[in-house]
């Protein structure tokens, strides 16, 4: 319905927003609706879920314990593994629920979005294309559709109704108001560490739309002000920052020269400007460059200090530009890749919440152009509803890419170039659903790609022992232990092929090194028992059987205790 028909027949704001939001739920739901039937894909999603004992246990004291004191994957969010205990409660191992608890996250992110800006601008039609923007996006189906990345629309949830108890704490500042605010605050830090920049935001917020922050003669007065009154988000953003950076990485991860990663942030910046304004080749996962024309870097930075300039020269006539320029590039400074090690150039995921202060500069911005109401309302709105369909049919296909791990990964083979985790996560793909010559094959353009991943030489070793090919089995395995020396999994797997080739004293040495790197390798108890059972040392395998029993599998157990070998 056209805007101007909603004033002429004088519907209470109050109701428009609920019919707003009523129609982007809907919207939104027909869009991300077909996600529920798709699986987990392998890619994060059976460490997070699928392999972890943590979540399989639901909610519990030690799983308590366990959410709010690891480090796992290198981070510090215990609310996103109380989120998936609830779902493993609530539907098993079923994608389906952990796709719904994305999606009403994502949805609830939308309506609060909608509500902030309405709020603080009154500008309901601008703060209805925004936050519809923000709903239907192709660049956020990472965030949506992939489980592992509730971090994502967990935090954002929390990062909205943060600001949104910030925004009713201006209005009428009080202790009583503010505490909601820190409390909110925390459990988006709880939530995922990027949203440190959060109290920035809030500073900008005080300078448009709030207009906190107006030049007076006590400027050193408004300064301390904020200072005082942000003084605690940014303490615990601080503590949150520290306790980060000193987590130890788990993944082999590339550090890259300093040079290197300021050019990448740059080209990163503009790139993801870029899909905003069209989305285009959008893939799970960006091959880092091993090195990037010099022209790309400097068209970039040139770019990028432009609109810096731009937005600040014209910041008293446009507010909204400076303010949304600013969201973007301060919420999407903690994952630019400047200090942190990575092993990736970007990601879709990266610009869910710094997206909002692109759609801010667009929402506001464009609506300018037009002085004229009636034109306003004769072009601006047939257009947003035409660009904003056009926006949805991409992200409904988009979606769809998540369908399975085949698909995501054979996608992001069709719009990426040298993907080498792509080819060697499809390789696993096809092993497992029986394709073995297929995915040594996807292994094999790996390696081409990447000499020195010992994942592609241990999941290709994983498919020669399958085709009874060993000593080219054993040949891989000890590859990838020669590029990774404390990998378990590679010793765990060349013992299980030396014991296939009968050489029992190397496999025992092996499995003893896997047990050493990984002491809760279950399978491997199992293994060493198996040989020593075989070599006539029943009363070894003893141990080791019941070593595995306690961890969760008795099978063998059974078995050595029918035979009498325990005593």
């Amino acid at each position: 319905m056209n805007p101007m028909m909603l004033k002429r027949i004088n519907i209470n704001p109050k109701i428009r927003i609920l019919m707003i939001s009523f129609v982007l739920a809907a919207t939104l739901w027909s869009i991300y609706g077909q996600v529920i039937h798709f699986d987990f894909v392998n890619f994060d999603d059976p460490l997070y879920i699928i392999q972890n004992k943590h979540i399989q246990s639901g909610i519990t004291r030690d799983s308590l314990k366990w959410a709010f004191t690891t480090t796992y994957f290198g981070l510090w969010n215990p609310l996103v593994w109380l989120s998936f205990m609830t779902d493993h409660q609530l539907y098993g191992l079923n994608a389906g629920g952990y796709h719904l608890t994305n999606i009403i996250l994502h949805l609830f992110s939308v309506l609060l979005l909608l509500r902030l800006l309405n709020r603080m601008t009154g500008a309901i039609w601008p703060s209805a294309f925004a936050a519809a923007l923000f709903a239907l996006h192709p660049m956020h189906v990472e965030s949506v559709a992939w489980i592992a990345e509730r971090k994502n629309v967990l935090s954002a949830f929390f990062w909205m109704l943060t600001l949104c108890l910030y925004v009713y704490y201006t209005e009428k500042p009080a202790v009583k108001r503010y505490l909601p605010v820190l409390f909110a605050f925390m459990l988006a830090l709880m939530s995922k560490p990027m949203v440190v920049t959060l109290p920035v935001i809030m500073i900008l917020l005080d300078y448009w739309p709030l207009k906190r922050l107006k030049p007076q003669k006590g400027n050193m007065d408004m300064i301390i002000r904020q200072l005082k009154e942000k003084a605690p988000l940014f303490i615990l953003s601080a503590i949150l920052i520290i306790l980060t950076l000193n987590i130890p990485h788990e993944r082999d991860l590339r550090q890259l020269p300093l040079s290197l990663s300021l050019a990448n942030a740059s080209v990163s910046l503009i790139t993801y400007l870029t899909k905003t304004l069209w989305p285009h080749n959008m893939a799970v996962f960006y091959p880092l460059p091993d090195s990037m024309p010099l022209g790309y870097v400097f068209a970039a930075v040139l770019l990028l200090i432009t609109i810096t300039a731009a937005v600040i020269i014209t910041r008293k006539r446009f507010p909204f530009l400076f303010v949304g320029w600013f969201w973007y590039a301060v919420a999407i400074l903690p994952v630019l890749g400047i200090i942190h090690i990575a092993d990736f150039a970007m990601a879709d995921r990266y610009t869910y919440l710094p997206f909002i202060g692109i759609v801010i500069m667009l929402a506001w911005g464009i609506s300018r152009l037009f002085a004229n109401r009636e034109t306003k309302s004769r072009i601006l709105f047939p257009a947003a509803f035409v660009f904003l369909a056009v926006i949805s049919l991409i992200t409904w296909r988009q979606c769809a890419t998540w369908k399975d791990s085949t698909n995501l990964w054979m996608h992001a083979l069709r719009v990426t170039k040298n993907n080498a985790l792509a080819y060697n996560n499809l390789g696993y793909t096809l092993f497992n659903q029986g394709k073995v010559k297929e995915s040594i094959e996807c292994y094999n353009k790996s390696l081409e790609i990447t000499k020195g991943d010992p994942s592609a030489y241990n999941k290709r070793g994983i498919a020669y022992v399958s085709l009874g090919q060993y000593q080219q089995a054993v040949s891989d395995f000890s590859e990838a232990i020669r590029l990774k020396p404390y990998y378990a999994p590679a010793f765990f797997n060349r013992g299980n092929a030396y014991k296939e080739l009968g050489q029992y004293d190397k496999a025992l040495k092996d499995f003893d090194d896997s047990i050493r790197l990984s002491p809760y390798y279950t399978h491997a108890y199992n293994r060493r028992a198996e040989i020593y059972l075989k070599t006539g040392k029943p009363e070894m395998a003893c141990p080791d059987a019941r070593k595995a029993c306690e961890m969760g599998d008795c099978g063998l157990m059974k078995f050595v205790q029918d035979k009498k070998y325990c005593r």
